[in-house]
């Protein structure tokens, strides 16, 4: 198991998401990030237009996630 932060993953705050895979982090702060977009958070509204702003450059979100996923990697085991 690996732990990254919201903000680690372009996000707004220090929530930490903790799996064996980076494919089940990201599902956990996608499911993060849908409940700040019905709260109406600020900071994670202005992160998921950064986000959304990368998405429409195919080439430079698949290079972000690549460097996401070498990061979580990286990490040393919890």
């Amino acid at each position: 198991m690996k732990t990254m932060t919201c903000k680690q993953l372009g996000g707004a705050c220090d929530k930490s998401f903790t799996a064996e895979t980076f494919e089940e982090l990201v599902e956990l702060s996608k499911a993060h990030g849908m409940l700040m977009f019905q709260q109406q958070d600020p900071q994670h509204l202005e992160a998921m237009q950064r986000i959304m702003l990368l998405m429409q450059q195919p080439a430079a979100m698949e290079e972000w996630y690549q460097t996401k996923k070498k990061e979580f990697e990286a990490l040393a085991d919890d």
